[in-house]
C-alpha cells in the first residue's frame, strides 16, 4: 500500500468520470465509507458554520435540502 501524502490545498482537482464510476461502486459495496460528524437542514446553515468553527471535526458537515 503507498503512504498517504498530505493534499497541496492550491491543487485544483478536475472530475473524471471513470474515478467517479469507480468511486460510486467503492461506496454502494461499502468499501470506502464517509464520516459524517452533523447533519443540518439548509435553513441551519449558520448552526453548521458555527459547527465548523469550534473545531474537532470527526468527519463531514453535511446539509440536507427537502
Amino acid at each position: 500500500m503507498v503512504p498517504a501524502r498530505r493534499a497541496d490545498p492550491r491543487a485544483r482537482v478536475g472530475s473524471n468520470g471513470a474515478q467517479l464510476v469507480e468511486l460510486g461502486r467503492l461506496l454502494d459495496a461499502g468499501t470506502v465509507r464517509v464520516a459524517i460528524d452533523s447533519t443540518f437542514p439548509l435553513a441551519d446553515a449558520r448552526a453548521a458554520h458555527e459547527r465548523a468553527a469550534r473545531g474537532h471535526i470527526q468527519g463531514k458537515i453535511v446539509l440536507t435540502v427537502a
